[in-house]
């Protein structure tokens, strides 16, 4: 099934994205975060803003992603692991992390990011790293959002960045709970 998915993936980003210049996308959001670290004042403030902007981007992209590939619901967290790094990341960023270090009762799991094209171009300053900063924190709430939209809790927290000196970018996801599925509220 990883091979599929794989395959989806590449074939969703030949065909059915459309493309703008990496370098302007990168620099635009290097300016976006220079901007709310101007606006915050505080790292913290700062990762839980992205967090908040890339859920929203999150509960969006997922309807998008669904669209483009015709994917139905995953089988279960494990299958979601493997749509969200090799179709997810590959249809939006042109990247296919790694999922690995599964917990033992596999509701937690980690994306390994070799290549991570939000750092391009970029070096963050000793006080943001010592401070806190996780400059692309974005991800996160992308996950968490896309993940919320297909009936997941989750959490979602990088635990290494190599913008902070790390061999790699990891990203832990935890499965909180299975949400209901929820029928709108009526206009009546």
């Amino acid at each position: 099934m990883e091979k599929q998915y794989k395959a989806i993936g590449e074939e969703a980003w030949k065909n059915n994205a459309e493309k703008i210049s990496a370098e302007l996308f990168i620099f635009t959001y290097g300016s976006l975060v220079v901007q709310l670290v101007k606006d915050y004042e505080d790292y913290a403030a700062v990762n839980k803003q992205l967090d908040k902007m890339g859920y929203n981007i999150g509960v969006r992209l997922v309807d998008d992603m669904m669209a483009r590939t015709s994917l139905e619901r995953c089988s279960g967290f494990s299958a979601t692991a493997e749509v969200i790094a090799k179709i997810g990341f590959k249809l939006f960023l042109n990247v296919v992390p790694t999922v690995t270090n599964w917990s033992a009762d596999a509701k937690e799991f980690s994306l390994i990011l070799d290549d991570n094209p939000f750092n391009d171009f970029c070096e963050l300053p000793p006080k943001a790293v010592a401070d806190g900063l996780w400059y692309s924190n974005v991800l996160c709430g992308v996950i968490r959002g896309a993940l919320e939209m297909m009936q997941m809790q989750t959490e979602v927290v990088y635990v290494r960045d190599v913008l902070r000196g790390d061999e790699v970018s990891e990203i832990r996801v935890k499965l909180v709970r299975m949400l209901d599925e929820e029928v709108p509220a009526s206009d009546d």
